[in-house]
């Protein structure tokens, strides 16, 4: 192609348009098909990061995303390169993450030609939009253009998950034709603060109850502070899942911590007289149970008016922005403040459930807990050592301090993730802490963190493969089969890299190598094989 004649292409109206609303960073790798999405990004100011694997890319372009507050971004090529990436999707509707996929496809007219070309597929645009929240083939650079806002506009007014635009080659590399006001960022709506009656009832309810209870999930992560607030204001606990965590400093003393997986935990809400909701499905892979069972009244407030009683019927049910409802609501309770709930007994029972449930990894994560900075950013993987302790270990004071996937519960996702929060921002520290059959999926991303020059250690515990399946082979009376792993030597793998690899076999000796490694920077890899310790 001419450089001279294209300066002005479908892909430079797309990226262009992405970096208006603010993006600064896009994750992927270049493919003969999508080269005109890759040509504007230096002169648009766009960081490349290129990944190894597009699930790679879509990892880090979610945890990117939960640094910035926008939306991550990754481009991949055609066939292929799309379809490596449908995990880190399927992830992003999971979770109810804001994800741009853009990739090429077949030029008009040569859909489903089946004549061999390279990288043909079927039909990309269903195969996504089976998993996505919405997948568009456009016809023109101004449809792909009018995608990008709508995308925008989902993700600030609706349940963020992921969008896919898929571009045909022919329109993708003609000139875009789409005036520069087209491509500038379109006025933010107002956020929807609820339906008045509802609110009243709501409000009516929290000021007669006595034994309020606050569940904050995803969905509320934007309304930390009208939580805390809220929270403050009742008296009331607050038990947040997963993906909420943080959204009530958990060191405040009404926070109960993400620990909704525990019996203790879900009894504490279960037992209220008024559980308040904001911005949760309730879903089973978070509570580790088919439901929550509510004995009093349920408010529920949510983005979506899907929500509304999904895996828990609503007294009351509000549809809109969590932080909006929640403003609204504190103006129509009392302004004093309730002395706030004794929860003594109740953290003593969750943590004695805790660590009766596995006490060894129990011990292990509250060693490398301690080890870390108040104020890092820990990306988990779905191994042990998170979702069995880490997760409630650690104490987070923010949203997006810990980033994971429990629903989706992926496996590769933890270094990824970290690398997108490190090319985020260099204020905080970013470790990430993963198995050592989660790290196998994703140990070719740590050249691209050598490669991006990053800050970022990597903490893999290591007890000997898939230790979870092989307990429940056993527990099905199996013989152990496919889960007993050979280990490379990963503190050499690591140096073979470009990194720094250690190897820890005295446990008096993790925390003071995890500091060590988060102090002398670059990438870092600090092996605990757990049977040594």
């Amino acid at each position: 192609m001419n450089s001279e004649q294209y300066t002005d292409t479908a892909g430079r109206a797309v990226l262009e348009t992405i970096r208006a609303y603010g993006v600064t960073a896009i994750f992927g790798i270049p493919g003969t098909h999508n080269l005109e999405l890759y040509r504007p990004l230096a002169d648009l100011g766009i960081r490349a990061v290129t990944n190894r694997h597009e699930q790679g890319s879509g990892y880090g372009a979610d945890g990117w995303a939960q640094q910035t507050g926008l939306p991550g971004v990754v481009i991949t090529t055609s066939g292929p390169g799309l379809q490596n990436a449908m995990s880190a999707i399927g992830t992003a509707f999971c979770e109810s993450r804001p994800l741009i996929v853009l990739s090429p496809g077949v030029p008009l007219g040569a859909e489903f030609a089946d004549v061999g070309t390279l990288h043909e597929t079927k039909d990309a645009t269903a195969m996504v939009g089976a998993i996505a929240e919405w997948s568009r083939r456009v016809t023109s650079a101004a449809e792909a253009v009018d995608a990008v806002h709508d995308a925008f506009a989902l993700f600030r007014t609706g349940r963020p998950r992921p969008v896919h635009i898929e571009i045909p080659l022919d329109v993708l590399e003609a000139p875009a034709g789409v005036p520069a006001e087209a491509r500038r960022p379109r006025p933010v709506p107002a956020r929807a603060s609820g339906d008045p009656q509802a609110l009243a009832v709501a409000a009516r309810l929290l000021v007669g109850a006595k034994t309020p209870v606050i569940v904050a999930g995803g969905g509320a992560v934007d309304a930390a502070h009208e939580v805390t607030v809220v929270a403050e204001r009742l008296g009331a606990p607050v038990l947040t899942t997963l993906n909420g965590k943080g959204v009530v400093d958990e060191r405040h003393p009404l926070a109960l911590g993400s620990n909704l997986r525990l019996a203790a935990a879900r009894a504490v809400a279960e037992d209220a007289d008024v559980l308040l909701v904001v911005g949760s499905k309730l879903g089973e892979a978070e509570l580790w149970a088919p439901r929550l069972e509510a004995r009093g009244s349920v408010i529920r407030i949510d983005i979506s008016p899907a929500q509304r009683d999904k895996n828990l019927a609503a007294t009351v049910g509000i549809a809109g922005d969590a932080a909006a409802v929640l403003e609204a609501l504190l103006a129509a309770l009392p302004a004093e403040t309730r002395p706030p709930r004794e929860l003594t007994a109740e953290r003593a029972a969750i943590a004695a459930e805790m660590r009766e449930t596995a006490p060894e990894t129990v011990a292990l994560a509250e060693i490398i807990a301690g080890a870390l900075p108040d104020d890092a950013i820990v990306a988990g993987d779905s191994s042990q050592i998170v979702y069995m302790a880490l997760g409630s270990v650690l104490a987070s004071a923010h949203p997006h301090s810990l980033l994971y996937t429990p629903t989706y519960a992926t496996l590769g996702y933890g270094l990824p993730a970290a690398i997108g929060a490190r090319v985020a921002q260099t204020e905080h520290p970013v470790v990430t802490v993963i198995g050592d059959g989660a790290l196998m999926f994703c140990v070719n991303e740590l050249v691209t963190a050598i490669e991006q020059r990053l800050d970022l250690t990597i903490v893999c515990i290591d007890n000997g493969g898939y230790a979870e399946i092989r307990q429940n082979e056993l527990d099905r009376g199996m013989t152990p089969i496919g889960v007993d792993l050979v280990q490379p030597d990963w503190a050499a793998l690591a140096t073979a890299f470009g990194a720094t690899g250690r190897r820890v076999e005295n446990r008096d000796d993790i925390a003071s190598s995890i500091r060590a490694a988060i102090a002398d920077g670059g990438v870092q890899l600090v092996h605990l094989p757990q049977n040594a310790l």
